[in-house]
């Protein structure tokens, strides 16, 4: 038997995490889990210290993350009478595949879901993808979604009954 309790989406706030958001959400009220929402800041005093933008690099950092906080609260808004439990989440590093993994280990996550834009070619061989390397270092199942993807989590419709 799968037993999911702990569900970690992983969040760029592109529309492939947006996807993976919406698979992450209603894989966790299929198995009651609490649903993990993270964001990986970019650590700007690592990115570009060496510029010559050391005095105001700690308040930039902290608006980058004040916004990524704002932006993760209006896409956590659960309007279901129930809702579901939740645990937002913002970690500030330059490898976001690393922080994800690193995150899913120390919260005992039970599957991550991760959105992909099914990048391939040069782009992919220049860039690399956060979702292939989580999968290939993750503690737990990988759950990845493409977007556009293949709509299995549909809004509620009423049944059709059969004609008669």
């Amino acid at each position: 038997m799968i037993n999911l309790k702990q569900i970690l989406v992983a969040t760029d706030f592109g529309e492939a995490s947006d996807a993976a958001l919406t698979y992450g959400q209603a894989l966790a009220r299929s198995f009651g889990a609490t649903l993990h929402v993270l964001h990986v800041a970019d650590d700007l005093f690592t990115r570009i210290a060496g510029e010559g933008y050391a005095s105001v690099l700690p308040e930039l950092q902290r608006d980058l993350e004040q916004a990524a906080k704002t932006r993760l609260d209006s896409l956590l808004i659960d309007n279901d009478p129930t809702p579901l439990p939740v645990t937002k989440a913002i970690v500030t590093s330059n490898t976001p595949a690393a922080a994800i993994v690193h995150y899913a280990a120390d919260a005992h996550v039970d599957l991550i879901v991760v959105g992909t834009q099914g990048r391939g070619g040069l782009t992919h061989l220049l860039m690399g993808s956060v979702a292939e390397k989580v999968v290939r270092t993750a503690p737990c199942p990988v759950l990845t979604v493409r977007h556009p993807e293949h709509e299995f989590v549909r809004p509620d419709t009423p049944a059709v009954r059969g004609r008669g």
